[in-house]
């Protein structure tokens, strides 16, 4: 599979590369499924779903995927516990709609993106940040890192597997992300925006009627409940957890999906190491890892592309 073809030297690596050098810096905590209505992130360690990772709604994880974006497919935490109780950017001043468009215009310089897209980001991200203030959605509500980390992280997806007339299953959306950015800009692809916090589900169903978004639609509901029942193609997962428990939480679903696509930060390989073993005894082959940078210096990004059983031979 190729690389990226992008302005800011994204590369694609053959598999072997995921094994990364003996001497790489540790990580910063894979991430950890954490309370209702979060993606939270904490040290990788035998705790099979992170129910005490104390991670604060709103606070930004490590390698700056932004939280609470929604792990509440497998969240634990205290039952009755309100994600929303401290709201943390209800008095946030909202950017206006242009300086959302100059943004995603920053973010997107050099890449081929039509300018119609760019304009559905920017009225997603609008609303994104208008519900911020009401729920705990995302931590990150700067108009040019809502951009560059939301939607251009998002965006790398496309160019990365073919998704025309393809069905895709974003686990923990949250706010809508990755899933949102690639239904707006490939509509010919059915996405579903699953989060089991009803909240969410609600806020993605409502927002994704009001601008029109015809290709996705919101599921409220366990993914593994989900999956029980339902096949896709690509299975998205971004800031869930660590490599390991993410195809942990796939194993009594793994045959509903051909491919799962894993959204990192600069420790991939890190975790990508932790999980060999688990991965390939559950069938997941590493097929493909893309890095990128955001702009800015705003980090390194890694998508790892994984064939799932569900595809073997297919």
């Amino acid at each position: 599979m190729s690389s990226l073809d992008t302005a800011d030297s994204a590369r694609g690596r053959e598999p072997e590369s995921a094994r990364g050098r003996e001497d790489e810096e540790p990580d910063h905590a894979p991430t950890e499924p954490a309370k209702e209505g979060g993606k939270g992130r904490g040290k990788e360690s035998g705790k099979e779903s992170g129910k005490e990772s104390g991670k604060e709604p709103g606070a930004d994880s490590g390698d700056d995927v932004a939280e609470p974006e929604g792990a509440a497919p497998v969240a634990g935490g205290k039952k009755g516990e309100d994600p929303d109780s401290k709201l943390l950017h209800a008095a946030t001043p909202l950017p206006s709609l242009d300086e959302l468009r100059a943004a995603m215009s920053w973010a997107f310089q050099g890449l081929e993106v039509e300018d119609s897209v760019l304009e559905r980001y920017a009225e997603h991200a609008r609303a994104v940040l208008e519900g911020n203030q009401r729920m705990n959605l995302t931590a990150i509500v700067l108009p040019k890192e809502v951009a560059a980390k939301h939607y251009l992280d998002s965006w790398r997806a496309t160019r990365i597997v073919p998704l025309m007339g393809r069905s895709l299953l974003d686990i923990g959306t949250g706010a809508g992300f990755p899933g949102v950015p690639i239904a707006l800009a490939e509509p010919h692809a059915k996405v579903g925006l699953l989060d089991s916090l009803k909240k969410r589900s609600d806020f993605v169903g409502e927002t994704i009627a009001k601008l029109g978004i015809k290709n996705a639609f919101a599921v409220h509901e366990r993914a593994e409940d989900h999956l029980a029942r339902n096949r896709y193609d690509i299975v998205l997962m971004r800031a869930i957890s660590s490599v390991r428990e993410n195809v942990r939480l796939l194993r009594k679903v793994r045959h509903s999906h051909k491919d799962l696509l894993m959204f990192k930060g600069p420790s991939w390989s890190r975790e990508v190491r932790a999980a060999e073993r688990e991965a390939e005894r559950l069938g997941f082959r590493l097929d493909t890892v893309i890095e990128h940078k955001l702009p800015d210096e705003m980090g390194d990004r890694a998508i790892l592309v994984y064939r799932a059983p569900g595809g073997h031979g297919s």
